[in-house]
């Protein structure tokens, strides 16, 4: 089935056909139809899937078909999302595929002047897409009102609970009307989830696109073995071999990221860091720049990377092992997005083989294993420009040593 086949404005049809957009993916194909009829749809599918334009294709045309006018009537659909980054993704989508419609997104996150905000939402917006913090700032205020809301999504679901707000979600119960069509959109499904989802949901049509290997099968994936002293070593020699290419690098904590950066500014690579520690306009800017190819390597955390759509990145490297292993799911699926194939490679030191353990087990399979010889090793370490600064530093040394 094709877009053109489907029952959704023809401002819609026309963006799709402006982004190439021909036809669904299978969790596009599944959720579409019901959403379109007003139904809940409980729907968890693997990420890089299109979950986000599973939802946003039939709310831009319910909205589009039931506004009147230009001007907003308040508020029609909120979207509940983990991170600022996620929020400004999918309100852009919502722009991108509804520039021919008369429905307006915006999104509206903390970390930032409200002011400007709250003049937008006196403006009039249709589809709210809001992380909890500053959502509920502006309701107690009394400048955000949910009471026309007609559909809820909460998107990324999983995330959200692992970061805790659970109990903001519930008391968003209370600001929204009773009678409304919810959407929850998931990459996992755990009893908590589960628990959650049917609370919410009122006889939802559930939609799982789970096959055995959890990562998508135009991902390839291998772990290296290397100590944790050298792994910055063969992520250098990485990123020289593949020049051109965009590298996403996953590691623990936001100080593993600062460190990581610098050692690759060491050797005269440019690298830039996303993590929470950073302002708004700081991840915004890191974000762009490694969107727009002006940076190459971009190191993040888990938290601030998680469900961001980037295009083009053609290797993921897991610098750290997750803790968490379910993330590593999330973390290769930021390459290899729709019909694209991607690389991850994981770096894997001796004291973090329990942890490989635990992921291979969630994955129900063993991760191929790349070799790498002993005279390979010793060779990256000695092409490092890092360490060939070492050399100098210690000629520069010896020459000033024998003057004296």
């Amino acid at each position: 089935m094709r877009f053109t086949q489907y029952l959704i404005a023809p401002e819609i049809k026309q963006s799709l056909k402006e982004l190439g957009y021909k036809k669904p993916t299978d969790i596009q194909y599944k959720a579409i139809p019901s959403i379109l009829k007003g139904e809940d749809v409980l729907a968890i599918a693997q990420t890089g899937t299109g979950k986000t334009a599973a939802f946003v294709i039939p709310v831009l045309h319910l909205i589009h078909q039931r506004k009147t006018s230009k001007r907003s009537e308040g508020i029609k659909c909120l979207v509940m999302v983990p991170t600022h980054e996620l929020a400004e993704q999918v309100s852009q989508v919502f722009t991108t595929l509804g520039r021919h419609t008369r429905v307006k997104a915006y999104p509206l996150i903390g970390g930032t002047n409200q002011d400007p905000q709250i003049k937008k939402l006196t403006q009039g917006v249709d589809v709210l897409v809001a992380t909890p913090g500053r959502m509920f700032d502006l309701i107690s205020q009394g400048y955000l009102k949910l009471n026309r809301i007609e559909t809820l999504i909460l998107d990324e679901a999983d995330h959200m609970l692992a970061l805790g707000f659970i109990k903001d979600i519930k008391d968003l119960m209370r600001h929204i009307p009773k009678y409304r069509q919810t959407l929850f959109f998931s990459a996992t499904i755990n009893p908590e989830i589960k628990k959650l989802a049917y609370k919410l949901v009122k006889n939802a049509l559930r939609i799982q696109l789970s096959p055995k290997d959890p990562v998508a099968k135009n991902i390839s994936h291998g772990v290296l073995f290397i100590p944790m002293d050298d792994k910055r070593f063969f992520l250098e020699r990485f990123v020289k071999e593949n020049p051109d290419s965009k590298i996403l690098t996953f590691v623990r904590t936001k100080v593993r990221a600062e460190r990581v950066v610098n050692a690759m500014n060491r050797v005269g690579i440019e690298a830039i860091s996303i993590h929470s520690d950073k302002t708004h306009e700081e991840r915004k800017l890191a974000l762009t720049k490694f969107k727009t190819g002006g940076i190459k390597l971009l190191i993040a955390t888990d938290i601030s990377a998680r469900g961001i759509d980037i295009p083009n990145v053609e290797f993921v490297i897991n610098y750290d092992l997750p803790e968490e292993a379910e993330n590593y799911v999330h973390r290769v699926g930021r390459t290899g997005r729709g019909r694209n194939k991607g690389q991850a490679i994981s770096f894997c030191s001796p004291a973090e083989k329990e942890t490989l353990s635990t992921i291979e087990s969630f994955l129900t399979k063993p991760i191929e294993k790349l070799h790498v010889s002993k005279a390979e090793h010793q060779e990256t370490i000695a092409l490092s420009n890092e360490q060939e600064n070492d050399w100098r530093k210690l000629m520069k040394e010896a020459k000033q040593g024998n003057k004296k």
